[in-house]
């Protein structure tokens, strides 16, 4: 099992850039053949200190192991999303991968 999990932290000049991302996601990654589990959502507020509530949307996608997950990267739905959807509303974003 390989888990690939990715912070997003929109543009704050486009208020519509999480529902961007959201939407983008669904249509280009989504898709993806390999990909086990598939969950994107937005950040939800906590009461908790530990938890980190500066970013706007999360990834969470699991594959069988890290070529899965290799393949997955070079697929033309990814290098098109990253072109069309985050270039355009993500100023940064960070990736954990574990098995």
């Amino acid at each position: 099992m390989f888990s690939h999990i990715v912070i997003f932290w929109t543009k704050p000049e486009n208020p519509n850039s999480a529902a961007e991302l959201l939407a983008g996601a669904e249509k280009y990654l989504r898709p993806i053949p390999g990909v086990i589990s598939f969950h994107i959502g937005k950040m939800v507020p906590s009461h908790r200190p530990v938890v980190d509530q500066s970013y706007q949307v999360a990834l969470n996608l699991t594959f069988a192991d890290k070529l899965a997950e290799s393949d997955y990267q070079v697929h033309p739905l990814h290098l098109e999303f990253v072109e069309k959807i985050f270039k355009i509303h993500c100023a940064r974003a960070v990736i954990y991968d574990f098995e």
